[in-house]
């Protein structure tokens, strides 16, 4: 028996194997081929019950190697289920997304359906419009045929009459007739015609555009050519349709464009009625990159007005302001009107309590410290009937602004001067402001009553001034009043009556009013509020006007006795509510027709005050500019933050002001305005470390809560010069204080000892006064001033001392320097500050 009996023998290709082949290459370039064998994967067929067990079956639970290692009977189950779910899960999903498409689907066929509709409607609506129009135009063409035909058998008739009469020619023959018979019949128009042209084209298949889709040989052929585009063909049939409906398309339209210094573009196309984009690619072309809201200046803005055939109008921006001066009144529109009485004089002259004895009111009660801080505009009827009015003017000397605003509106001025107390600085300066406003003047003496009273040393104080009064010979009234007693009051009335007489006063009331602003202020309640003097016209509710930089509509006027009235006529004070801002005092007011002519002027002049302004700030040169920093530096500065009641008390305060300080100290209004202290003036005040001002005016809560929380202080006054004073003091507490030098004694070098650790010590003699430790010295040699300093030490023998007499020999050393000699002059003195005001 063999060594192989009972045993498989070796090879390839068994069970679950294959031979396959290798190539090896090894060193020298030698290739060997090796048979090797090659498995094949094994591949597992699921028995014919086991997926639907899988699937949905229960699984064989009780057969523990068929399922994980360690995994239970419970969590097999729960995994089974979730897995269920989960399928379940999907299947919904999947049956929802089918569901929203096919919703969305229908949504879309909806949406296509609509559209479609639309479009049909909107192809039977021009089919409509066509047919109408080529009906109208075929009935129109038919109408004109029967009427040429008309003409036509009117023309012949005459000639059939001549035929009639000539004896008739052979017949034709029968074709003949025939053919003349079949001639007649209605005649064919040039539309009929270009129809019939277009129905046989499109029957050949001509255009083919409307036969319908375009297929890709129809595309890519040359056999018809270039060909027009539907749109080309809508556009064709709108012109022939708007052409025979009678429409003129027009040619285009020249129009003349308002062209002021400077316009933005969109602007310029909107005069011009043409498209921004066009002015934009017109630009373009010219080399300007520009966008629709750039500005361009009127060179360039007029070549694009002349390119587009319109008329370029060059105008000012200050043409705005010419609707205001375009009435000019007629003689006989003139009325007569009361005058404008302006009662002028020096502070505590009694020019508030005579008007009052006219007026027959109390108005000094009511006026803090008891002077007048406001004008007032009030009307008084004289028992003859007639009717004035009456400027009162404040105659501190820091209202000189309001004085020179009454002047300038006014027609008569009369001058209250006390008998006691004659001419006064400011009674000169009202005497002046009259003469500058070139106005007659009615002097009034008052408090005649008073034992001290010397209306004749007032006379002669006049003449001083060149105002000659009637007693002594001159032509100006003068008249003796008591505003206490009354008495001379009826002569004062008499005459201003008569002088307004002489002047003929007249002014149209049937015109756009005009008037000055007396004075403005913000009300709380009422917001801006202007007291105005109609000079001219009426002033009705309603009307829009137009003052200084600000614009609005007369919501209310109220007269000087506090009612409401519809209207205000010339030489009639007012009070008018419904402006957008305050306005400046001496401002003009005047009524212009539309809100946008009054907003566009306002704007006007508030950019020329900018403009102003700017020009002011650029005129100054950088040498200027440096200059005036260098010598601010030298000035020690009181910054303050002025809120008054009314306009005129803001500048008059800040004029004041201004006038306060020297060369080394000033102060500066960082801000001045009307109405309360609000935060916005506590934060300018915090950052400038200034005091907030109030004159008859209060700050509110949130103010007055910002300013204990800022440190801000907060100084109210109603009386104009206790402020002044205040500000006085506080600007003089800037001021450096004056040092004054008094000469105590004279000490003589006698000898110079060196001393160590001291240096060089001088042996002295007091020859005069006192010599003291803590006093100023001053080395002379020669009486020259060689050192000025302080004593390092004082010594009388070997003590140190504090003053030393005369008479009296010392040791002297000196802080800081030792070139002393022999012979040399030792000044002693002290130095005493004293403080400074301002005058």
């Amino acid at each position: 028996m063999s060594e192989t009996d009972g045993k498989k023998p070796l090879g390839l290709g068994g069970g679950g194997s294959r031979p396959g082949q290798v190539k090896q290459s090894f060193s020298h370039g030698r290739t060997k081929n090796v048979v090797v064998e090659t498995k094949r994967k094994r591949v597992v067929v699921p028995k014919p019950g086991a997926g639907s067990a899988k699937a949905g079956g229960s699984p064989h639970l009780g057969d523990p190697s068929k399922r994980p290692a360690g995994i239970t009977d419970a969590e097999m189950e729960r995994r089974l289920r979730a897995v269920q779910a989960a399928k379940a899960r999907e299947a919904d999903e999947a049956e929802q997304r089918q569901r929203e498409e096919r919703e969305r689907e229908e949504e879309r066929q909806r949406r296509r359906d609509e559209i479609e509709a639309k479009e049909r409607e909107e192809r039977e609506r021009e089919e409509a419009l066509r047919l109408k129009a080529e009906e109208e135009a075929r009935a129109k063409a038919e109408a004109e045929e029967k009427a040429r035909r008309e003409k036509e058998r009117e023309a012949r008739k005459p000639a059939a009459a001549a035929a009639a009469q000539q004896p008739k020619p052979a017949e034709e023959p029968p074709t003949q007739r025939g053919t003349s018979k079949a001639a007649p019949g209605p005649r064919k128009t040039d539309r009929d015609r270009e129809r019939e042209s277009d129905r046989t084209s499109r029957n050949k298949g001509g255009d083919g555009r409307r036969a319908g889709k375009l297929t890709l040989t129809e595309a890519l052929s040359d056999a018809g050519g270039r060909q027009r585009s539907l749109a080309a063909m809508k556009r064709k049939q709108e012109k022939a349709r708007q052409k025979t409906m009678g429409r003129n398309t027009g040619e285009k339209q020249a129009r003349d464009v308002q062209l002021p210094e400077t316009i933005v573009v969109q602007e310029l196309a909107n005069r011009m009625a043409e498209r921004a984009a066009d002015v934009v690619k017109a630009l373009m072309k010219m080399g300007m990159m520009v966008s629709m809201n750039q500005t361009l200046d009127a060179d360039t803005a007029e070549l694009i007005i002349e390119e587009f055939g319109h008329n370029a109008v060059r105008v000012s921006d200050a043409d705005v302001e010419q609707v205001i001066y375009t009435v000019e009144d007629k003689a006989e529109d003139l009325e007569p009107r009361p005058p404008i009485v302006t009662i002028m004089g020096h502070v505590d002259h009694g020019k508030t309590s005579l008007l009052d004895a006219l007026r027959k009111t109390s108005v000094v009660s009511g006026e803090a410290g008891g002077i007048t801080q406001h004008i007032g505009a009030y009307q008084v009827r004289t028992e003859s009937g007639a009717l004035l009015t009456f400027l009162d003017t404040p105659g501190h000397a820091a209202f000189t602004s309001m004085r020179a605003r009454g002047a300038q509106v006014t027609d008569i001025v009369v001058l209250v001067v006390a008998a006691d107390d004659a001419v006064m600085p400011q009674t000169v300066e009202a005497l002046n402001h009259a003469r500058a406003a070139g106005v007659p003047m009615i002097v009034a003496i008052n408090k005649i009553d008073k034992p001290s009273a010397n209306p004749n040393k007032v006379r002669t104080d006049l003449l001083q001034h060149e105002v000659v009064v009637e007693e002594m010979g001159g032509d100006v009234l003068d008249v003796e009043v008591s505003a206490l007693t009354g008495k001379g009051l009826d002569t004062l009335l008499e005459n201003i009556a008569l002088q307004a007489e002489i002047l003929d006063l007249k002014a149209n009331p049937n015109r756009s009013a005009m008037g000055a602003v007396i004075e403005a202020k913000l009300d709380v309640g009422r917001g801006p509020v202007a007291t105005v003097l109609v000079q001219n016209g009426t002033l009705k509710r309603g009307d829009i006007f137009v003052v200084g930089e600000q614009w609005g509509k007369v919501r209310a006027l109220i007269n000087d006795k506090g009612e409401r009235v519809d209207e205000a006529g010339p030489s009639v004070p007012v009070e008018v509510l419904g402006l957008n801002g305050t306005p400046e005092a001496g401002d003009v007011l005047n009524v212009v027709e539309t809100e946008a002519q009054a907003r566009e002027i306002a704007d006007y002049r508030e950019q020329a005050a900018k403009d102003k302004r700017a020009a002011a700030g650029a005129a100054t040169t950088l040498e200027q500019l440096m200059a005036k920093a260098k010598a601010d530096k030298n000035v020690a500065e009181l910054p303050v933050v002025v809120k008054s009641d009314v306009q005129g008390s803001a500048e008059a305060i800040t004029q004041a002001l201004e006038k306060v300080g020297n060369d080394e100290v000033r102060v500066r209004v960082l801000h001045s305005g009307v109405g309360a202290i609000t935060e916005s003036d506590i934060g300018l005040a915090e950052a400038s470390g200034a005091p907030v001002i109030g004159f008859n005016v209060r700050a509110n809560a949130p103010a007055r809560a910002a300013a204990n929380q800022k440190g801000v202080e907060i100084r109210y006054y109603s009386v104009i010069y206790d402020l002044v004073d205040d500000v006085k003091a506080a600007a003089s507490g800037l001021l450096k204080a004056e040092v004054r030098e008094h000469f105590i004694g004279y000490a003589e070098i006698r000898e110079v000892f060196k001393v160590s650790n001291v240096g060089k010590v001088a042996g002295c003699l007091v020859t005069e006064g006192v010599a003291r430790r803590s006093a100023g010295v001053r080395l002379l040699r020669d009486n020259v001033v060689i050192h000025e300093g302080t004593l390092k030490t004082l010594k009388r023998f070997k003590d140190e001392v504090k003053e030393v007499i005369s008479g009296q020999e010392c040791g002297m050393a000196f802080e800081n320097y030792d070139d002393i000699r022999a012979g040399d002059i030792i000044e002693i003195f002290e130095r005493e500050e004293v403080e400074r005001t301002l005058a």
